[in-house]
């Protein structure tokens, strides 16, 4: 299973606190030493807007970047793409709303809008050689439009199909989705040939077992944040992604293998905390790990 931790991205963009680019370079680079395989370590947007996600460029340029760890950036359109390939970053991810309203409050264009530029994105990328996922947003349900049809989220997921893009996610933006939905879900478009990932929130406390359901489907990404940070100041009432580090223990004691380093891990939520100034909503970092076998 690749784990993508997107604690440094999603983690901190909605944070009261704002972290230094250069402590969110060293961030992600206590994630590689703990040898997390991507971490999502940027989000290309307007200062603006998201504040916490400032010096995006100084945050690359502060990496370590060893080999065995893909550094990834969010981006929302072309010129975020643009400063995404600047930086000559291993993935680039694109978010795509699956409903209008949430892809004018967060992107500032239509759903027909946020399609057409994905398409580009993608052609574009596949010119370039580079490596592009998309990730449909609100996929489990709306902040703004309520629930959202799993038909809905298939149809879309089918027209992405057809750019081929290296990855596509299915995002619990909200973290309203129980495990038969991604079932319902994954079972639709795991044939449509690309590789699948998911991305939960654990807002009412089903993101662990969501995560359960994801593997049990088949996806073989799943993103989460150390420390169980996280947010979006889009979507009134998101909290936290689910820990990385809890989200770790289980899949080892599941008998899924992941290559991180859980002590590692554990300790880089800890001096997150730290940095933060307040309490994160993991629960290994203060329980500690179990022997399981």
């Amino acid at each position: 299973m690749l784990v993508c931790d997107v604690g440094p991205r999603d983690g901190l963009q909605n944070d009261p606190v704002t972290l230094a680019p250069a402590v969110r370079a060293e961030l992600c680079n206590r994630l590689a030493d703990a040898l997390v395989p991507r971490i999502e370590a940027v989000s290309f947007v307007h200062p603006d807007k998201v504040p916490q996600m400032a010096g995006a460029e100084d945050v690359i340029a502060a990496l370590d970047r060893p080999a065995g760890t893909a550094f990834a950036g969010l981006v929302l359109n072309e010129r975020g793409y643009e400063r995404a390939r600047a930086c000559s970053l291993d993935h680039v991810e694109y978010a795509l709303p699956v409903t209008d309203t949430f892809a004018r409050r967060n992107q500032g264009v239509t759903l027909a809008g946020a399609l057409k530029i994905g398409e580009r994105l993608v052609a574009g990328a596949r010119g370039d050689g580079a490596r592009i996922g998309v990730t449909l947003s609100v996929a489990f349900g709306c902040p703004f439009e309520g629930r959202v049809r799993t038909d809905t989220v298939v149809r879309i997921a089918e027209q992405v199909a057809k750019w081929e893009p290296d990855e596509l996610s299915l995002a619990d933006t909200i973290g309203v989705g129980v495990p038969s939905q991604v079932h319902a879900l994954v079972d639709r478009i795991i044939g449509f040939g690309m590789p699948i990932g998911c991305h939960f929130h654990n807002t009412r406390n089903t993101g662990y077992a969501n995560a359960v359901a994801a593997v049990e489907a088949g996806v073989g990404v799943l993103d989460a944040s150390v420390g169980g940070t996280g947010g979006c100041q889009f979507a009134p009432d998101a909290t936290g992604n689910i820990a990385t580090e809890d989200l770790v223990y289980l899949l080892h004691g599941m008998g899924v293998a992941t290559g991180i380093d859980l002590d590692a891990l554990i300790d880089c939520s800890q001096w997150l905390e730290t940095q933060l100034g307040h309490d994160l909503p993991g629960q290994v970092r203060k329980a500690g790990t179990f022997a399981l076998a």
